[in-house]
């Protein structure tokens, strides 16, 4: 896969949040193969330097970082936050979230957008965490955007894709944008479908930071992304609404 010219090993993205433990996590992604770590940023202390050890396992894991403005409810918050990674991490990747609903962490597509475009004009490059919605991945790629990343269902649900037409027809509608879906993935068969219908990577982080062994969830799952992705590109066939022999007829030996 590529994402802002860019080559991942892995379709398979994993997040950094709720592990029990630091060697819990290296081992769940030791065993996933992901190719991105996303890491959330906060305000740490001038001083204290309170999250410099955990920013040094983040890059100790191997793989490519990509920072998150999880938990933003503002433009300007996430604009900050963003600011704030491009200098801890070095790199122009940002995942931008702008929650504009406390229940669902839905993002706020209006604010959306407008981070989008200024941090675009500012040299970063944006991956969106956004709906299933038409029109709003329309506006994005009209910021800059050059990947999107719809949700399959609200963040830490576990409810794998629940509007499967939704994510059918943005598919569809931009079939040469990169797309991963993001959030509410709870098995590895959810990933599968996710795959199976053209997207091209998926991102997680409850289903294996809060499995009872996430390391063999991480595997799982990798598993299924790769088994997916397989099946997509081998043109898996329709489904039908009538049974179909598979057996040929013809020929076929009968008694008079």
């Amino acid at each position: 896969m590529e994402v802002y010219g860019t080559a991942v090993a892995s379709r398979l993205m994993l997040g950094t949040a709720q592990y029990p433990s630091p060697q819990v996590l290296a081992e769940a992604f030791r065993r996933s193969g992901a190719g991105i770590a996303t890491v959330s940023v906060r305000r740490e202390s001038g001083g204290e330097k309170a999250g410099a050890a955990f920013w040094e396992l983040a890059r100790g894991l191997g793989v490519a970082i990509l920072p998150n403005t999880a938990g933003c409810h503002s433009v300007k918050e996430a604009v900050t936050t963003a600011h704030m990674a491009r200098e801890l991490f070095d790199t122009p990747w940002i995942k931008l979230e702008v929650i504009g609903h406390a229940d669902t962490l839905q993002p706020d597509p209006f604010g959306l957008v407008e981070a989008a475009r200024i941090l675009v004009e500012d040299g970063f490059q944006v991956f969106p965490y956004t709906t299933e919605d038409v029109v709003l991945a329309d506006r994005l790629l009209s910021a800059g955007c050059e990947v999107l990343m719809p949700w399959g269902a609200p963040i830490g649900t576990g409810l794998g894709l629940t509007n499967v037409y939704g994510l059918r027809t943005l598919r569809a509608q931009f079939p040469d944008v990169p797309m991963v879906v993001d959030a509410g993935l709870g098995l590895p068969s959810q990933a599968a479908q996710a795959m199976e219908m053209g997207f091209d990577a998926v991102l997680l982080n409850t289903a294996v930071a809060k499995a009872g062994d996430p390391a063999a969830m991480a595997d799982g799952f990798a598993r299924a992304v790769e088994a997916g992705r397989l099946a997509f590109e081998a043109d898996p066939m329709e489904p039908r609404d009538m049974a179909a022999p598979s057996t040929p007829v013809i020929g076929k030996a009968f008694l008079e």
